[in-house]
């Protein structure tokens, strides 16, 4: 099956795509690992967390989706009676009868029903849990879209689904364990997904009289595990395969809700069980999608794809059928007749070329486009958006258990990565209201919410620093605050690297340094996160609230532009009026250069709220200028000056009126002339301190005066 005509072709391919599309593998490992340590930590004995979806199996490309699952432990599933059960638990017994494969009814079997009384539904005499009413049960006002088994927003970026499980193998999946007799899945594999057992989603077969209360057998975590062992090569197939359908096949109206990747994934189990693991390598990569290619063919025309698990299932059957099937069939077999260079139509691929990409590229080259695939996921900032708003009690506790046992220390390094990140949205939780504690009370609370903050140094360089500046604001300890925005600012150096942004050239230089180490590593010291203020969160400044209550979920401001932001405000309360300037100069040319977004709102508010608009500075210039003009004497100048003049007036502004006496005249050398009218000085300078001179009086009008020549 080598790719014995041009394997070159092959390679080419396989860097192309780790450079262009998929990363390399210790990319998908990254996020592998990132999204196992966030689901660990936000694990309870009540609820767990499973990441899922393309991004739950370590790809980000176009389309990816994210599923959250989450697992109702105080469920407990079984397909036998058991003769004991556990008193907090709601037991649960699987009846497939009447039921498609891959479906079963939930009957009650033990449990305090007033919990979850009006999730159950009553047939044949028996309750069983309704699946519809219980996916019901979980809408909100922001996220009330339902989508099979799921739910989510309007934007439908993250689907959510709450599920139930059963801790041991069920019947209709025995044969699995003992079907293959190649090396693949490995035994360890088997055993893993055994010992996890199954899931169950609230959806039914469409159609079926029992809809409403049947749930669907789900295997994701089995799946995902079996993912986890591909090769990259593997992996790569499985991509180029979700290439085709999504870019290619979707585009046709009649070919759209035909396939989707689950079934792809399905044809990705069921050849990497029948050929050897060797196979699987990046000078084979074409024929093996060759392969793949046909087999989806292969089960389009016959409408046949088994469920992987429980081949029982026919995914196929009632779905790719009649003119839709031979409109598909059509389709593939057109591409097919292309052969690997079907690809070639997806707008992802089109500027492949084999000669281009006759080498493998540098090492740093990868590593900085990992790098800048990181700093570009979106999926990734969601999760880890989600994670730090997370009202989830023992993250700490979680993670301090989990690093204390665990013997990797890249994994290590990720749990303390996350508990940092998690104490950000923790500290604004914590309440520094003195009107609602005394000062014993609030003494703790303040304590607690600083404890907590300087834990929140470690996930990027700067952001965690200006929250705890916050804190010292809010608190009115303003010189601290200067003293933390100072060297967050010192922080905010042009080589540091932003989410959804692209590494520059003189970045590079410094990643370098770094392409050893973790990358959690180049997070802490390279990363220059985005403030993030909660809802109602206790370390936003009350100014902020004034003019813009933060009723949303939450609010992002770049950090140098907060930085500033905060600055001026510190100044603004202590006075310092020229530092005031500074600040709003200072934010003024970061709006400029930088993504004005959210940095426009800052400036905005200073200038509603405390300086006044653009406008109105230069009115008061304008206004200043033409009353000194009207008061102007024959023998007096009148200039008004200090803040005033320059046009501010803020707490803290003075009113400087300077008179300046025309009938004296003073110059730097002697004239040979002197006007009769005035009085003459000269300026002298040896032995006085720079901006400062003598004035020696060379000429007057009072001819007279008796002391016309000592220094005035």
């Amino acid at each position: 099956m080598a790719d014995s005509k041009n394997p070159n072709r092959s390679v080419a391919l396989y860097y192309y795509m780790c450079q262009n599309i998929v990363g390399t593998e210790d990319h998908v490992k990254r996020i592998r690992s990132m999204n196992a340590v966030r689901d660990n930590l936000q694990t309870t004995k009540y609820e767990s967390f499973i990441t899922s979806g393309s991004f739950g199996e370590g790809l980000e490309m176009r389309g990816s989706d994210l599923d959250i699952m989450m697992v109702q432990n105080r469920f407990d599933v079984c397909e036998d009676l058991k003769s004991r059960y556990h008193p907090p638990k709601i037991h649960f017994l699987m009846e497939r009868d009447d039921v498609k494969p891959c479906y079963t009814l939930l009957r009650l079997v033990y449990g305090r029903i007033a919990e979850v009384m009006r999730h159950f539904d009553e047939h044949n005499g028996k309750l069983y849990l309704s699946s519809a009413l219980y996916k019901q049960s979980f809408l909100i006002d922001e996220i009330n879209i339902i989508h099979g088994p799921c739910f989510s927003d309007k934007d439908g970026d993250v689907e959510f689904a709450h599920c139930l499980h059963c801790k041991t193998w069920i019947s209709p999946a025995e044969q699995w364990i003992t079907r293959s007799s190649n090396s693949w899945p490995s035994d360890n594999v088997k055993q893993s997904i055994i010992k996890h057992g199954v899931l169950f989603v609230p959806i039914g077969v469409k159609g079926s009289p029992t809809e409403d209360l049947e749930w669907r057998v789900s295997f994701s975590v089995g799946e995902k595990l079996l993912i986890n062992t591909f090769s990259h090569t593997q992996l790569l197939c499985y991509v180029l395969l979700k290439i085709i359908l999504k870019d290619v096949l979707a585009i046709h109206s009649e070919c759209k809700d035909l396939l989707c990747s689950y079934f792809l994934k399905t044809i990705m189990f069921w050849i990497s069980e029948e050929l050897p693991q060797s196979i699987w390598k990046p000078d084979n990569l074409i024929p093996c999608f060759m392969r793949c290619y046909k087999r989806l063919i292969y089960c389009v025309q016959h409408s046949v794809c088994l469920h992987y698990f429980i081949p029982e299932n026919n995914m196929f059957e009632n779905k790719i059928e009649g003119r839709s099937r031979e409109i598909l069939l059509e389709k593939l077999y057109t591409l097919y007749s292309y052969g690997w260079q079907c690809v070639l139509f997806s707008d992802q691929l089109s500027n492949f070329h084999v000669e281009m990409w006759n080498f493998k590229p540098e090492s740093y080259i990868l590593y900085v486009n990992d790098v800048n695939k990181i700093l570009n996921s979106t999926l990734m900032v969601v999760e880890n958006e989600n994670f730090k708003t997370l009202s989830v009690e023992k993250v700490f506790e979680n993670g301090i258990y989990q690093t204390m046992w665990c013997q990797q220390p890249s994994i290590k390094a990720v749990y303390k990565y996350f508990m940092s990140m998690y104490s950000s949205g923790l500290a604004q939780r914590i309440s520094l209201d003195s009107k609602i504690s005394n000062n014993k009370n609030l003494y703790k609370q303040y304590k607690r919410c600083l404890s907590t903050l300087l834990q929140n140094v470690y996930h990027d360089a700067v952001s965690g620093w200006l929250l705890l500046a916050s804190l010292f604001y809010k608190t009115k300890q303003y010189s601290k605050a200067l003293h933390i925005i100072r060297y967050s600012i010192s922080k905010c150096t042009p080589e540091k690297l932003c989410d959804y942004s692209t590494v520059s050239d003189y970045q590079l230089l410094n990643l370098n340094s770094f392409q050893k180490t973790s990358f959690v590593n180049l997070r802490k010291f390279m990363l220059v996160d985005e403030i993030r203020l909660t809802n109602k969160s206790s370390l936003a400044p009350d100014e902020l609230q004034m003019v813009d209550p933060i009723s949303k979920v939450f609010d992002f401001y770049p950090a140098i532009a907060y930085a500033y932001f905060l600055e001026f405000l510190c100044q603004y309360h202590l006075d310092n009026v020229k530092q005031c300037q500074d600040a709003i100069q200072s934010l003024k040319l970061v709006i400029d250069s930088k993504n004005p977004s959210t940095s426009i709102a800052l400036y905005h508010y200073l200038c509603q709220h405390i300086v006044g608009s653009e406008d109105h500075v230069k009115h008061i210039r304008y206004m200043n200028a033409v009353r000194d003009n009207i008061r102007r004497e024959k023998d007096e100048i009148i200039i008004t000056s200090g803040s005033f003049g320059e046009g501010l007036e803020i707490r803290g502004s003075d009113v400087d009126i300077m008179i300046v006496q025309k009938k004296v005249d003073v110059c730097e050398e002697l004239k040979s002339r002197y006007h009769p009218n005035k009085i003459h000085l000269l300026m002298e300078r040896d032995d006085v301190k720079p901006c400062y001179t003598l004035l020696r009086v060379v000429y007057s009008i009072k001819k007279d005066h008796e002391d016309q020549e000592d220094y005035v």
